[in-house]
């Protein structure tokens, strides 16, 4: 089951990322020779009209073969003879298409949980909240004088405090002040033993996938900012062993974990497809304002070989991350 979940997840990330190209390569007028599922030898392949329509026997990776990408051609469809913004809009499209699955996975699952209100639904007994007076139906507003946004907001205020907290909430049309004393739990953060109210609005849930998404987002940029800076070992790079663990771990947890893992490895492909390497689609957008700038000094051939030269290094990367996940399991 693990490996059937790892192979769906791959499929799930790079088909969206590849499909992103092939729509805006499509809608932008550039001629795409083959759309493909997988990697090796074709199981399936259908041609219609000028694309090659294929799924290939390895399930990691695919591709958006077009004409012009990694080689001169006359052809006027081809992507080496479109205008900067067209050639930009292709290559960005994947790492678009990637955010928009990360924001749609996290929005099913926090529309599905529910999203958690700042009203109390439940107090329970002998609790600190049921010794300071604390009912069900309060609404909570501020504490210690901050004020509530979201159920994450008491969670956080209250959750490191090992004194007593000051709760101003309205009950009814009244505003009612309380202090209670948080306890210490087994996890070792401090409650006060309340639960919030759950709503299901799949508006709401939107909302919340856009923000969980942009919070994954910033916590890679910072995890990539530590790689670079040596803050984070390189040997804590995972490869695909490494993402099959992690799946066969999370796994354990339940499905919407999963979920949750799946938006990350989204977003963090995303990321890495748009760094400034060449054979990654950021590498291809600097070199489309490269040759923008210089003209015909770099040829078509010439782009082809640095970005193989890319996919060669990268291909020593992802050796390196394998290594590093056999390591981590033998020890």
């Amino acid at each position: 089951m693990t490996f059937i979940y790892a192979v769906i997840l791959f499929c799930l990330l790079i088909f969206p990322h590849e499909l992103g190209h092939f729509i805006v390569a499509k809608a932008v007028g550039v001629k795409v020779n083959e759309f493909a599922m997988g990697m090796g030898p074709a199981l399936y392949k259908k041609q219609k009209g000028e694309t090659l329509y294929a799924i290939r026997l390895i399930p990691i990776g695919g591709y958006c073969a077009m004409e012009g990408e990694n080689e001169e051609s006359e052809d006027n469809r081809a992507f080496n003879n479109k205008p900067v913004w067209a050639k930009i809009s292709v290559l960005a499209a994947g790492s678009i298409m990637n955010i928009v699955i990360a924001i749609l996975v996290l929005s099913i699952i926090l529309g599905v949980t529910g999203n958690a209100t700042t009203t109390i639904a439940k107090v329970e007994k002998n609790s600190p909240a049921y010794e300071a007076g604390i009912m069900k139906g309060d609404k909570i507003l501020s504490i210690n004088g901050s004020r509530i946004e979201d159920w994450n907001d008491i969670t956080g205020l209250i959750s490191l405090n090992d004194k007593d907290v000051n709760i101003n909430l309205k009950r009814g049309n009244k505003d009612i002040s309380i202090t209670a004393f948080p306890k210490k739990s087994e996890d070792g953060r401090y409650i006060i033993g309340i639960i919030p109210e759950v709503k299901h609005n799949p508006i709401i849930a939107v909302e919340n996938g856009v923000k969980a998404t942009w919070s994954m987002t910033k916590t890679m940029f910072v995890a990539l900012k530590q790689l670079i800076t040596g803050q984070v070992s390189a040997t804590e790079l995972a490869g695909p062993v490494g993402m099959i663990s992690l799946v066969s771990d999370t796994n354990k947890y339940g499905l919407w974990y999963l979920g949750y893992l799946t938006a990350l490895i989204s977003i963090n492909l995303a990321i890495v497809n748009m760094l400034p390497f060449p054979a990654l689609d950021g590498g291809r957008i600097v070199f489309v304002f490269i040759r923008k700038v210089t003209g015909k000094m770099i040829s078509d051939d010439l782009e082809g070989k640095i970005h193989m030269a890319g996919i060669i290094l990268l291909f020593g990367l992802m050796i390196f991350a394998t290594w590093n996940d056999i390591t981590r399991l033998v020890g």
